[in-house]
């Protein structure tokens, strides 16, 4: 691991780290042998090819995980990539808990990050689905199918504006607090603003 590719932002993020921190450490020195170079995006260590996502460094509660931007595309081998939900379409994990998980599978780990380097070096894109292949909750149809304005609105939206709204309505298990939030955001909507905006 030379010198020059060290990120300070990267440093200063281990320095505070509280937890994982030593296997943020083992995950970032392996990363940087496969030739990556080290960025700070996201509020943690990425490293890229040209200018291009391969890998994130994160953790959670439970675990920390070596992100694949384009993991759907890797062969996994060895069954180890973990898609985190249902609606990530490209990104997959492999998640560790311990750092002599991390210590045992290096080999493994550079196998799969030298692959996810091809895949990008390949021009390989996902083929994310379309918006128009989610699902509309019942409730949201329902507006859509009483209030014209409302379904104009909606299908005016850009796409990714369209799907926010979608996970966001189908969130809820109980029919009550889809209702909730579809009112909630019917005037934003009808405003041709996205969720967050």
């Amino acid at each position: 691991m030379t010198e020059s590719k060290l990120d300070p932002k990267v440093d200063a993020f281990l320095s505070k780290a509280k937890k994982w921190k030593e296997e943020y450490e083992k995950l970032r020195t392996i990363v940087l042998d496969c030739e990556l170079t080290e960025d700070y995006k996201w509020m943690h260590p990425c490293y890229t090819l040209d200018h291009k996502n391969i890998v994130l460094i994160h953790g959670f509660k439970e675990y920390c995980a070596l992100l694949f931007h384009k993991g759907a595309l890797l062969q996994d081998t060895h069954g180890i990539l973990i898609q985190q939900t249902e609606n990530v379409q490209a990104a997959r994990q492999i998640r560790f808990t311990n750092a002599q998980q991390i210590i045992e599978m290096e080999t493994i780990l550079k196998a799969y990050i030298y692959e996810a380097i091809e895949v990008e070096k390949s021009g390989l894109d996902v083929a994310f689905k379309k918006h128009t292949e989610y699902t509309i909750p019942e409730e949201l149809q329902n507006k859509l199918d009483d209030i014209p304005a409302l379904k104009t609105a909606f299908e005016a939206l850009t796409p990714g504006r369209q799907r926010a709204y979608l996970f966001y309505f189908s969130e809820p298990k109980q029919s009550k607090t889809r209702q909730s939030r579809v009112e909630k955001y019917m005037q934003h909507i009808l405003n041709g603003k996205g969720l967050k905006d």
